[in-house]
Formats: structure tokens, C-alpha cells, sequence
């Protein structure tokens, strides 16, 4: 492109200084050699005075010689000969005395002017003045060189400017061709930074916006991806609880080994989502890159999502409160009577309850009692959920997505970022029972007009049967 582009200037340009230099050399010597032409007719038109005064040929030398021109000025009287040497045809010059004509043509050699003077007697004299042709020529040469030398600064300064233009556009190309093929290789951490035409710094800015846009979409899939594989936990536990009821029976190895594989699945399945594989550059791409902290849960960006978060606690309670009666573990369960609407759907909620409960009952001991808590504040509804386990070492660690040890460390990411969607927070302390003490806040939803009051939880406790 760029030498296309010098090209198309260097084609225009010399054809706009051709059609200017043409006309302008014509013109500049056509004006010199008139100049020559009047001045010769000038001088002969001068001496035609004096010779109408005298004839006297040591006189019209003198006055040939005042103006400058003696070599060429030749005076022919009608008695005499000529005073000086002639170089006029006899044809013209015996036009001229017989016809009393002026004449002024090209001979070889140069210009011939011919003035003829009628003197007394009915005589006539005949001035003559030749123009040599490099008279006629005088400076046409440099003229015509100035104006080559301009013509070809002219061309060459259009050819220069069209190439930096050209440079700068192909440049801009270049720049964007090497990031959209490194974003096709996976890199998304490419950008461009916009510059050349106007165009081209507005596809760099688009190209960009593309690019953050595909980190973001490919983030939000990653996230689903894990926070889905998180979600099968949930009955996974039930099902490997189950199975330890099945102990002593033949079907008791097969089903804790079924469950033990896909618990395995699942935790391959979270690991590819959160760490890159190495199965090329693009797939390195799609599963590298870390989602921003400030991630919506799922759900949280439908149209209007909106749950009484009490409701869904006590359902959620309820299926968490079988297992643990299974594992003679005390459960107790505190609602709220007031409203506890926030701008979630339940499926969100329920997430974060399984996320908080099964914690408990994946790294605690059978017989570890836990709580769980639904307040309402003025501004926010409070799920506090603890237990009387070890605790929470770290909970700066544990707060950090898919740093926590010994499990997959999604738990508490899926309530983390629920709160945040809603523009609330989570705190990790030790609670009364001696473990881990979790405040999951959410702020509350705006009223809705037209809604329906909503159901009232009852404040009830529940404990597994036999304790």
C-alpha cells in the first residue's frame, strides 16, 4: 500500500507539472524573443531622427554607437553604401526601399529589421538592425531550469508526504493485523493502541472493545461453568451420606466407588475451568484468563431478579437438616418475620445456602452442630451461617477464589459474589459454637409497586431426631 501510494502521487504530480511547465517554457521564450524583436525595432526607430537631420556617416556612427548596437545597426544610404557590415537578403532590403515598407521577419542566423527614412529629395534611406538568435534565446535556458528544478521538488515533496501518510496508514494496518492474529491465537490480553486516519484509530478502538468484551464473555463462562459443576456437590454429599448408611452391605464398595469417581469428575471439571490447559494456544486463552472479583453471581443479571431470601433458606435448611440427622449433627434454624426481599433469584440464594451448609458438612466431623440465621437489618438482610467445627485459619485466603486448601475454594466465592451483585459484602469470624462464623449480607430490594406482600417465615428451630 504505501508504495502504491507514493506511486499515485508521483503519477499526479508530474502530470499537474507537466501541464504547467509546458505552456510556461512556450510562454517564457516566446516573451524573450519579442523582447529581442522590440528592442531591435526600438533602436532603429531612434536612429531614424538623426539620419532625417544628416547623413553624415561619422555622425550616424556616433549615434549608432550611443545606443549600444553598432555591430548590428547598418545604415543604408541611397548614394552610398552601407555604414557597417549588412547582413540583410537584397530581396528585403530592396522591398524596403522601393515599397517604403517596415519590415521585421526571421532570416538564418537570427531576426531582420528593416525602418526605411524618406529624406529630403524623395530620397529613402533604409535602417537596419539584426538580431542574432542567441539574442532571441538570451536566459531561456536558465528559466527553463528553474522551473525543471521546482517541477522536480515539486514531485519528489508530494512523493515524500504521500509515503509518510502511507507509512503511517500501513502501519496502523500492520499493527492491528499482528493483534486480531495474536487474539485469534488465544491472546486476549492484546490491545491496540489507536493511531493513523480517523478510520483506522476507530477500528483500533473497536477492536479493543471486542477484545474486552470476549475476556468478559469468556470469563462469565468460565464461572458458570465451575459455579454449575459446585452446584452437583450438593447432592453429591447426599449421596456419598447415603452410601456410609449402606456400610456392611454388598452394594455399600460399588456405590461409595461411584460416588468417589464422579466427586473426582467434578473436581476436574472446576480445576479445567479455573486453570489453563495446555492443549494450545487457545485453549489456553479461553480458560486463563481470571474473571474481575467483582463478578455477578449467576442470575444475578436477569430482568428484575427478586426472592424472599428467608423462604428460600428454610427449603434449602430443610434438605440440609435430613443428612445432618443422619450424621447426628444438631441443626438449628433462625428466620427473620420480617420481609427479607433482595434482587436475586432463588436459584442464587439456594446456591450460596448449599455452598455454606455442604462446607460444613464436607470439612467438619459427623456431629458437628451448626446454625443458621436470617436477619433483617434497616438496609440489608443478614444470612449467618456457623458451626462448631475447627474454623477458618485464614480468612483473607479463604475469600480468595480457588485459593483454599484443600478443596476446590469455590464455596465461598459463589456467596462472595452474590452479596457484591447485590451491593452487599461477606465477613468470615468465630462464632459462639466455636467454628467458623459466616455473615453473608445482601441489601435489600427495592419495593415493588405492584407485588404482592410477602410471606412472613416463622422463627422456628429444628434439631435431627434422637438428639
Amino acid at each position: 500500500m504505501r508504495r502504491s501510494l507514493a506511486g499515485v502521487a508521483l503519477a499526479v504530480t508530474s502530470m499537474v507539472a507537466l501541464s504547467f511547465l509546458i505552456p510556461l517554457a512556450a510562454l517564457v521564450m516566446s516573451l524573450v524573443k519579442e523582447q529581442g524583436v522590440t528592442a531591435a525595432q526600438q533602436r532603429a526607430a531612434a536612429l531614424a531622427p538623426v539620419l532625417a537631420l544628416t547623413t553624415d556617416p561619422a555622425a550616424l556612427q556616433e549615434s549608432a554607437a550611443s545606443l549600444d548596437a553598432s555591430e548590428h545597426l547598418v545604415v543604408h544610404l541611397p548614394d552610398s553604401g552601407p555604414i557597417g557590415s549588412s547582413k540583410a537578403p537584397a530581396n528585403l532590403l530592396e522591398r524596403a526601399q522601393q515599397a517604403r515598407e517596415s519590415i521585421s521577419q526571421a532570416i538564418p542566423g537570427g531576426w531582420m529589421c528593416l525602418q526605411p527614412v524618406v529624406l529630403p529629395g524623395d530620397r529613402v534611406a533604409v535602417i537596419e538592425n539584426f538580431v542574432p538568435e542567441a539574442e532571441l534565446t538570451r536566459g531561456v535556458k536558465e528559466s527553463w531550469a528553474v522551473m525543471a528544478f521546482l517541477a522536480v521538488g515539486l514531485v519528489g515533496g508530494s512523493v515524500l508526504v504521500a509515503d509518510r501518510l502511507g507509512a503511517k496508514v500501513v502501519r496502523s494496518s500492520k499493527t492491528l493485523a499482528r493483534a486480531s492474529r495474536a487474539l485469534g491465537q488465544g491472546d486476549l490480553d492484546t490491545r491496540v493502541e489507536p493511531m493513523g486516519p480517523r478510520e483506522l484509530r476507530d477500528a483500533g478502538v473497536a477492536f479493543n472493545a471486542m477484545a474486552h468484551r470476549m475476556t468478559e464473555l469468556l470469563a462469565v463462562e468460565r464461572e458458570l461453568v465451575a459455579d454449575l459443576s459446585h452446584r452437583l456437590r450438593t447432592p453429591l454429599t447426599a449421596l456419598h451420606l447415603a452410601s456410609e448408611r449402606m456400610a456392611g452391605t454388598p452394594e455399600s464398595a460399588r456405590v461409595e466407588a461411584a460416588v468417589g469417581e464422579l466427586e473426582a469428575e467434578l473436581r476436574a471439571i472446576i480445576a479445567a475451568a479455573r486453570t489453563p490447559l495446555a492443549v494450545g494456544p487457545m485453549a489456553q486463552g479461553l480458560l486463563g484468563t481470571e474473571p474481575p472479583a467483582d463478578r455477578p453471581a449467576v442470575g444475578a443479571g436477569a430482568a428484575g431478579p427478586r426472592c424472599e431470601t428467608a423462604d428460600v433458606v428454610r427449603r434449602r435448611t430443610a434438605f440440609w437438616a435430613v443428612l445432618a440427622e443422619q450424621q447426628n449433627r444438631a441443626c438449628s434454624l433462625d428466620l427473620t418475620q420480617e420481609p427479607t426481599a433482595i434482587a436475586l433469584c432463588d436459584d442464587d440464594i439456594a446456591a450460596v445456602v448449599d455452598a455454606l451448609i455442604g462446607n460444613i458438612f464436607r470439612h467438619t466431623a459427623p456431629g458437628t452442630p451448626f446454625a443458621v440465621r436470617v436477619v433483617r437489618t434497616a438496609q440489608a438482610v443478614e444470612l449467618v451461617v456457623e458451626d462448631g467445627g475447627p474454623g477458618i485459619p485464614d480468612p483473607d485466603r479463604a475469600l480468595s477464589r480457588g485459593s483454599s486448601t484443600g478443596s476446590t475454594g469455590l464455596g465461598l466465592d459463589i456467596a462472595q459474589r452474590a452479596a457484591s451483585a447485590t451491593g452487599g459484602s461477606m465477613h468470615i469470624g468465630r462464632g459462639p459454637l466455636g467454628g467458623a462464623h459466616i455473615t453473608v449480607t445482601f441489601a435489600l430490594a427495592p419495593p415493588a409497586p405492584s407485588a404482592r406482600r410477602p410471606r412472613i417465615s416463622r422463627r422456628r428451630r429444628s434439631r435431627p431426631r434422637g438428639r
